[in-house]
């Protein structure tokens, strides 16, 4: 399992990208962090792995 936000998601086996995509996340509009560190949008291949922790957090424009 793969811990996600705080909730557990079984997204073992894939992909960052595919894993944003399939949750309607805008991937030019999120950050994402890796068991406590930023991932750059370049490793979004990434596979997630047993016992990862993520959070994303995704941006909002306005004033």
């Amino acid at each position: 399992m793969v811990k996600i936000n705080g909730k557990e998601e079984d997204a073992v086996g894939k992909t960052v990208k595919e894993f944003l995509l399939e949750a309607n996340y805008s991937l030019s509009r999120v950050a994402v962090e890796l068991n406590g560190a930023i991932l750059p949008k370049a490793d979004y291949d990434r596979k997630f792995a047993d016992g990862d922790i993520v959070e994303i957090v995704g941006f909002v424009g306005g004033g």
